[in-house]
């Protein structure tokens, strides 16, 4: 692989423009676009609309059902969400790339985490400068900076930007599976891990919640009639997260308990919500069968309990084919002078989707940086450029061939 007169004018384009790309993803973080901060989601919707308007192609916005969440009081509640946008550009094209990123962050509306400043080191602190907003600058001033490459007609590609992946991608993840199933490879824009490296394997992820029910009672005059839930609960927490040093890889987070009620009433419902971690499908089932003994154990005279939700998002392994890929991704960075390096990850993404859906994918495109999920979210501006480039040049060798779309997505077979 080397650079040629038409790899470096296409990369000559994104060279001077860090203060656009910058300054677009600070305006774009002015706007409060939490998972489930409707408006906020539906203004940044908008303007993303425009945004991929300026690509060739077709701009869709593509409605998503309903999902539904086990409120705090154990009832079932519909959460609704903004559309997934789609961008489609020569379909019909030999190499076809899926590039998905996510705006939604999350912070919630009430957040008073609402504005990026620059660190006296020079980051740019702000909700979402990192995860994604950042990255999805880079994927489209790539895009744009492609279009003026000679091989471009062909490669085509597939822009999905969703607005549920902080919450599981549970309503976009069909339309991640269905772009996955025409692309050869995908590029996906989830900051960047600690020093530049790629996310390289994926433990997979699953949510889950125990809906327990008691009897309500009188705590003084009928205590003895009563079944507390809470209590059972907290029992059911602690043989939870006993499955923690079991099985190697997998990891089991109890993360909240909803329920409770005034200080003279027994208390008869309550929610416990946990989150697994683990590094295959046998792992999995492991988990589920540990999970499900647990919640039957819970059951007594008086208490029920009730498992809901699952494992959304399945491991990514480091296989051949995303070994090929992320050596072609390498040799890419070294023409340009950057070092590529990659790690694993206990993280989960929109990556494992596509992956499970049969596509070799990078998916952690997006700008350097860190602390993500908290106010101290941080983004390196001069990496706006820098990853922009390596985009742009990834997608160039695609379309050339210097990378092997097809024989790299044949490769899954030896997954």
């Amino acid at each position: 692989m080397k650079l040629d007169s038409s790899d470096s004018a296409i990369l000559d384009r994104l060279a001077g423009q860090e203060t656009d790309l910058v300054g677009r993803a600070i305006d774009w973080c002015a706007i409060g676009s939490g998972s489930r901060n409707l408006p906020g989601l539906e203004a940044q919707c908008a303007v993303f609309q425009g945004v991929l308007g300026d690509l060739p192609g077709q701009v869709e916005a593509l409605p998503l059902a309903d999902s539904h969440e086990v409120a705090a009081d154990g009832e079932l509640k519909a959460q609704r969400h903004t559309p997934a946008l789609r961008l489609t550009v020569r379909p019909d094209a030999p190499v076809q790339v899926v590039l998905t990123g996510h705006y939604d962050t999350v912070y919630p509306a009430e957040s008073g985490f609402t504005k990026v400043v620059t660190r006296a080191d020079g980051a740019l602190n702000g909700p979402g400068i990192a995860d994604m907003k950042g990255g999805i600058s880079v994927m489209l001033a790539a895009l744009a900076a492609f279009e003026h490459h000679p091989a471009r007609d062909s490669l085509g590609y597939r822009v999905l930007l969703s607005p549920d992946e902080e919450i599981g991608s549970l309503a976009s993840a069909p339309h991640l599976a269905e772009l996955a199933r025409g692309g050869h490879v995908g590029l996906t824009y989830e900051p960047a891990m600690a020093g530049g490296a790629l996310a390289a394997q994926r433990k997979g992820s699953g949510n889950f919640h125990v809906v327990v029910r008691g009897r309500a009672a009188h705590a003084g005059r009928d205590f003895d009639k009563g079944r507390n839930a809470i209590a059972a609960a907290a029992d059911l927490a602690t043989r939870l997260v006993a499955a923690n040093g079991r099985r190697e890889g997998v990891t089991l987070n109890v993360a909240r308990i909803d329920g409770g009620g005034p200080l003279n009433m027994v208390p008869d419902r309550a929610v416990v919500r946990f989150n697994i971690r683990l590094p295959d499908r046998e792992a999995g089932e492991w988990a589920l069968k540990f999970v499900e003994d647990a919640v039957a154990a819970t059951a007594a005279e008086g208490i029920e309990a009730e498992l809901h939700g699952g494992f959304t998002r399945p491991a990514k392994p480091f296989t051949p084919a995303q070994q090929q890929l992320f050596g072609a991704v390498k040799e890419a960075g070294a023409l340009l002078g950057q070092e590529i390096t990659w790690a694993s990850s206990g993280g989960v993404c929109e990556g494992n989707n596509l992956f499970a859906a049969g596509l070799p994918n990078v998916d952690t495109l997006g700008v350097r940086g860190g602390d993500i999920h908290s106010e101290a979210e941080h983004a390196w501006p001069e990496s706006f450029v820098e990853r922009a480039q390596l985009s742009a040049l990834i997608l160039a060798k695609l379309a050339t061939g210097d990378i092997p779309a097809a024989k790299i997505k044949a490769a899954m077979g030896d997954a």
